[in-house]
């Protein structure tokens, strides 16, 4: 432990941060006002919305729907296709104080190569790609790329051949092995992880006596899973060399601190900040509280300290 006043900067391979606090992907608009100012208070970087090939009008119906403790969401990954994020958005979310993730949604893997070629070719200073592998495989009727190993191992292949820049490959929960899954990627060309996407869950409408959303099943996020995600990033951090970034339920900073216990070398955070624009600051700022109660000079100095009681 060092003595003086921490600094919240940290580095994901050779990404760098100025806080550890991330913006979880699909959380955050595009407009140039919410990437600059005040507003972006305890923000490291922003992930953009999920970026595919051609527009998605994403999906019908209702898209969200509040639980105890969550939220659900099926929102179908709506987005303008990659052409016009790069001529609309990109410039201006560029233009601003935090550094700019690309979430790319993983489809088939000639549409994912097609688009992050283009982001190669047309890049306006991205600070990495964050490679979706929840997406559903289309390829191979519906499963998630990020299910098994081989999948996924096949999918970030793909991408690392196609970007040649920090590659960070968001991992689903739905898988039987996260520490296997976590590793093939690692070995396929992964610079990081981000463990991992929201759960699969469902409502009814006791009124129209009839699933609420119009494919059954959607995304649930929120304080509810963080104890599932907390518990991913162990597994997960457990079994590769590579950054991992916590991402599931974080809403305060002894959440972002645990994640950091567990292994992770920064925290996403998304639905907290749906009810506290301000939510990013207060959680950095309760980090920073934590390090110089206890002497650390840096987050980094958080990252597995959970396990060294010989638990992990």
């Amino acid at each position: 432990m060092k003595s003086g006043k921490p600094v919240p900067s940290i580095s994901i391979g050779t990404v760098f941060l100025r806080a550890p606090l991330v913006i979880a992907s699909g959380t955050w608009p595009h407009q140039q006002e919410f990437w600059k100012g005040a507003v972006t208070e305890g923000i490291g970087a922003i992930c953009t919305k999920a970026l595919t090939l051609h527009p998605r009008s994403g999906n019908p119906g209702i898209r969200l729907w509040e639980t105890p403790c969550g939220l659900l969401n099926s929102i179908g990954l709506q987005n303008p296709g990659i052409a016009s994020f790069l001529e609309e958005d990109l410039p201006g979310i560029c233009a601003g104080d935090v550094k700019v993730i690309a979430n790319v949604a993983m489809e088939t893997e000639l549409e994912t190569v097609q688009v992050l070629e283009t982001l190669a070719e047309k890049d306006r200073g991205l600070a990495a790609v964050e490679l979706n592998i929840s997406c559903p495989n289309v390829d191979r009727g519906g499963m998630a790329w990020g299910s098994e190993p081989l999948q996924a191992a096949r999918a970030v292949k793909a991408a690392r051949a196609a970007w040649g820049g920090p590659l960070w490959v968001k991992l689903t929960p739905h898988c039987t092995d996260i520490a296997s899954v976590a590793k093939a990627s690692e070995e396929a060309g992964a610079d990081a992880l981000v463990v991992a996407n929201t759960w699969l869950g469902m409502a009814i409408d006791t009124n129209t006596e009839s699933p609420v959303f119009s494919r059954i099943v959607a995304g649930l996020s929120g304080p509810a899973v963080f104890p599932l995600s907390l518990r991913l990033v162990w597994e997960a951090s457990s079994a590769v060399k590579i950054p991992v970034v916590g991402c599931g339920g974080v809403s305060s900073s002894e959440d972002a601190v645990a994640m950091m216990f567990a292994g992770a070398s920064a925290v996403e955070i998304g639905t907290a900040h749906f009810a506290d624009l301000a939510c990013p600051g207060r959680v950095t700022k309760g980090i920073l509280d934590h390090l110089s109660a206890k002497g650390y000079a840096s987050p980094m100095e958080l990252v597995g300290r959970g396990k060294r009681s010989g638990a992990g």
